[in-house]
C-alpha cells in the first residue's frame, strides 16, 4: 500500500455575534472556532483521518514539507517513516508535532488496511473505555458556574472542569457553590490557567496559595495551572505544601519540559494534547515516565470529536491508573448544557461517539473506529484570521490566539 496524497483542510464556525467573556483583569472575545482535517489517501482507495493543528502556518507545513516526502512511499511501519522524516528536515521541533498529527491519520489509514484498531498499532488495548470529565465553565458569574456543574453532572459525566478568574474571593465561593450544587460524588476540577494572563492582577505566589486550600476544603480533584507554566521551580514549591493536587503540562514546549515536571515531582496529573505536543510518539515515551513516578495522566482535548477518538485509541493501551481522564469539551446545543455552541465538533463523524455513565466506549472497528463526514469540509469553510482575543486593562495590552490556545497569532505570508 502507497500514499497517494496528503491533504490538510481548515475549517471554520464563526458565531454570529463574538463572545465576549469579562474576567478578573480583562476581557475575552470568542469570534469563531477552528479544526483542521487531515486526509491520507492511499492507492487502493482507502483514507485514513487525523485532526491537527488549526492554522495557516501547519497547513502550509503539510502541504509543503509532510506531503511531499509522503507521498508515493509505502506505508508498513509509521515509527519507521517518522525516523526517516526526522532525518531529513532537520532540527524544528514545530515541524515535527505537525508531523505527528499527520501520523495519526497514517495509523488510521493503516489500521483499515489491516483490519485492526489504532490501539492493536500503538501498543494493545488493555480495556475498552476511557472517563470522561465534562470541560466547559467559561468566565460567568459564581450561581452561572453552579448552574452549569449540575447540568453537566445531570448529562451523566462524573466531573466536571470550570475556568476561574473572577478575583480570588470569588473563585473561592464559585467552588463553593459548585460543590453544594453537585453534592459530594461528582468531581471538581478547576483550571486556572487565566491566572497568568491577568497582567498585574495576576494572582501572586501567596495569593494563589490562600486560594488553593479554600479549593481544597472544597474536596477538588485538582488545580490546574495555577501559576506560569515555565516556572517549574514555582511548582514545585507548590507541590512541596501538598494543599492540593496540580496539574499542568499543555503549554509545555517540548518533552524535556515533560519529563522535567514528571521526574521532579511537580505535578500530581500531568496533561497532554496529542494534536499540538508531539501525537502518539510522545505520549507512549511520557506514559512510561508517568507511570515509573507513580503519577497520573489526563488528555487535553479542547477540539472535535475526532480527536476524542484519536486520544482515546492509545489511552485505553494503559490501565486507569496512569491514563485516568479524558477531557471531553461539552459544547452548548438545544436541550443541552455547555458553553457556547460549536456544532462542527461533533458534526465532523457520521455518528456520535458512544458515551455511557460517564465513560468513553472505544470501537473495535479498524483505525480510529469512526466515520468522519467530509461534508464539513464544504459546510464550514475556512475564515482566515485569529479565533480569540484576550485585552487585559493593566498593563493595557490586546493579543490574538490562534488554533494552539497557548500560541499568539501570527499572521501568514
Amino acid at each position: 500500500m502507497k500514499i497517494r496524497s496528503v491533504r490538510a483542510f481548515l475549517l471554520s464556525y464563526p458565531f454570529p455575534e463574538p463572545i465576549r467573556l469579562s474576567y478578573y483583569g480583562g476581557e475575552r472575545s470568542i469570534v469563531k472556532r477552528d479544526a483542521m482535517l487531515i486526509r491520507v489517501e492511499a492507492d487502493n482507495g482507502l483514507a485514513g483521518y487525523a485532526p491537527g493543528q488549526a492554522s495557516e502556518s501547519a497547513q502550509a507545513a503539510i502541504r509543503d514539507r509532510i506531503a511531499p516526502f509522503l507521498e508515493g512511499r509505502a506505508l508498513a511501519d509509521p515509527d519507521a517513516l517518522r525516523v526517516r522524516f526526522a532525518q531529513s528536515a532537520g532540527d524544528s521541533s514545530d515541524l515535527a508535532k505537525i508531523y505527528c498529527a499527520v501520523e495519526i491519520a497514517l495509523y488510521d489509514l493503516l489500521g483499515k488496511a489491516r483490519g485492526v484498531p489504532v490501539s492493536e498499532l500503538v501498543g494493545g488495548r488493555v480495556r475498552d473505555r476511557i472517563k470522561l470529565y465534562g470541560s466547559a465553565g467559561m468566565y460567568m458569574p459564581p450561581e452561572k458556574y453552579a448552574e452549569e456543574a449540575a447540568a453537566v453532572a445531570a448529562l451523566g459525566f462524573p466531573a466536571y472542569k470550570m475556568r476561574p478568574g473572577l478575583g480570588p474571593d470569588e473563585d473561592a465561593r464559585t467552588v463553593r457553590l459548585m460543590r453544594e450544587a453537585v453534592g459530594p460524588d461528582v468531581e471538581l476540577m478547576v483550571d486556572a490557567h487565566t491566572w497568568w494572563r491577568m497582567g498585574d492582577l495576576s494572582y501572586t505566589p501567596e495569593t494563589v496559595e490562600r486560594v488553593a486550600r479554600e479549593l481544597a476544603a472544597q474536596g477538588i480533584a485538582w488545580l490546574e495551572e495555577p501559576l506560569p507554566p515555565d516556572d517549574h521551580d514555582a511548582y514545585r514549591r507548590l507541590k512541596a505544601l501538598d494543599i492540593v493536587p496540580l496539574a499542568g503540562g499543555e503549554h509545555e514546549r517540548d518533552e524535556d519540559g515533560f519529563l522535567d515536571l514528571i521526574r521532579t515531582g511537580a505535578l500530581d496529573y500531568v496533561q497532554m494534547d496529542i494534536v499540538c505536543q508531539g501525537g502518539y510518539p510522545v505520549a507512549r515515551r511520557l506514559f512510561a515516565e508517568i507511570a515509573r513516578a507513580g503519577q497520573r495522566f489526563a488528555f487535553h482535548s479542547w477540539g472535535t470529536d475526532l480527536e476524542l477518538a484519536a486520544a482515546a485509541q492509545i489511552g485505553i493501551c494503559w490501565p486507569e491508573l496512569t491514563v485516568e481522564w479524558l477531557e471531553y469539551p461539552c459544547y452548548s446545543a438545544p436541550g443541552r448544557a455547555g458553553m457556547y455552541p460549536w456544532p462542527l465538533a461533533p458534526e465532523i463523524l457520521k455518528t456520535p461517539l458512544v458515551l455511557d455513565r460517564g465513560d468513553l466506549v472505544i470501537s473495535t472497528a479498524p483505525g480510529l473506529g469512526v466515520e468522519v463526514d467530509e461534508g464539513v469540509i464544504e459546510r464550514y469553510p475556512w475564515v482566515p484570521g485569529p479565533w480569540s482575543y484576550f485585552s487585559m486593562r493593566s498593563p493595557a495590552e490586546t493579543w490574538a490566539v490562534t488554533g494552539d490556545h497557548s500560541v499568539k497569532f501570527e499572521a501568514s505570508g
